[in-house]
């Protein structure tokens, strides 16, 4: 007797996992399904929680480990491609007179981008235009090196070009060949990219905007710079302007035309998440169209960028400019 009732809850507690499993597998599929649709989109963050993306993030200057790993590369959208690696967004643009490159990352991981452009089909001896979005080691020090590669000039914001000259990678002077000021458009083969001064991050920090056509429809891409707050806030004698500068930016990207949001790094708009979607549901609609993430990625920035302020004026004894609205 005891035997058979122990078969019975063994038989029970079978039955009971398999009910379980199977409600899991279609929980996950549910998911799965509904992924496209949401999972990848960008989302308000507490400034707590940006925070963590951003120092938490693997190879990000915040926590200065340097693991940049090789990401697949692919189009976005258009003549655009992204050829960066699993932190850092470096940008092809390819058009019939040649190509810009946006962004061109540390020396040590230009060999990633490279092959990346190479895998595409491309030639980076086509690349005609080098631009960048902001003087920071991660996203330009390897300007020299692909200048010396390709013979392409380099287009920098006017704003951070005493930044840039700093970098100097084995004690090669940063080129600069072309000043671009805010509202510059550059050029090239029926290819049109806007330089927007967006600073705060650094002082030339620039975000680039485009019309981009595909499958018959026209999409304003935006290459956001960054929002991300560090340093001195409060009373700056380097940067007397910054925090001035990024109310300006923090308005600037939640109104301006954004079908589809990019930036320096990948976390700001979920790339490596979206183009996981892309690749499990290739012939669906395209993950890289997120008409709010501008404003809502804007909007986690400037929930850091207050939060600092506050603590900064706080120790200042209160006196200090205001916090964003």
């Amino acid at each position: 007797m005891a035997r058979n009732e122990t078969n019975e809850s063994r038989c029970e507690m079978s039955l009971t996992l398999k009910m379980t499993t199977k409600l899991l597998l279609g929980v996950a599929a549910a998911c799965l399904v509904a992924l496209p649709l949401c999972a990848q989109k960008i989302e308000p963050m507490t400034a707590e929680e940006t925070n963590l993306r951003n120092v938490g993030t693997p190879g990000h200057p915040g926590n200065n480990a340097a693991v940049d790993m090789p990401a697949p590369p692919h189009k976005i959208i258009g003549n655009l491609y992204f050829v960066g690696t699993t932190v850092h967004c470096n940008y092809l643009i390819v058009t019939p007179q040649g190509d810009i490159l946006i962004n061109t990352g540390y020396e040590h991981t230009w060999p990633m981008t490279q092959a990346s452009i190479e895998k595409l089909g491309f030639k980076v001896s086509d690349i005609k235009i080098i631009l960048g979005s902001h003087a920071h080691i991660d996203h330009q020090e390897a300007d020299a090196m692909v200048k010396q590669l390709t013979g392409a000039p380099v287009e920098v914001m006017d704003k951070d070009v005493p930044m840039l000259q700093k970098l100097t990678p084995g004690g090669k002077p940063h080129p600069v060949d072309k000043i671009l000021h805010d509202g510059d458009t550059v050029s090239l083969g029926g290819s049109s990219w806007v330089a927007h001064l967006t600073g705060g991050h650094t002082p030339g920090c620039t975000t680039w905007t485009s019309k981009i056509a595909d499958g018959g429809k026209t999409y304003n891409v935006v290459i956001m710079c960054g929002g991300g707050a560090t340093g001195k806030l409060v009373d700056n004698p380097q940067y007397p302007t910054v925090v001035d500068d990024f109310h300006h930016t923090f308005a600037f990207l939640k109104t301006v035309p954004c079908d589809i949001p990019l930036g320096s790094h990948t976390d700001h708009y979920n790339e490596n998440e979206k183009y996981e979607v892309w690749v499990k549901n290739p012939n669906g609609p395209n993950p890289f169209i997120d008409p709010t993430g501008c404003a809502i990625e804007a909007g986690n920035w400037e929930a850091v960028f207050n939060d600092l302020l506050a603590k900064q004026m706080k120790a200042a004894g209160g006196a200090g400019p205001s916090a964003s609205n």
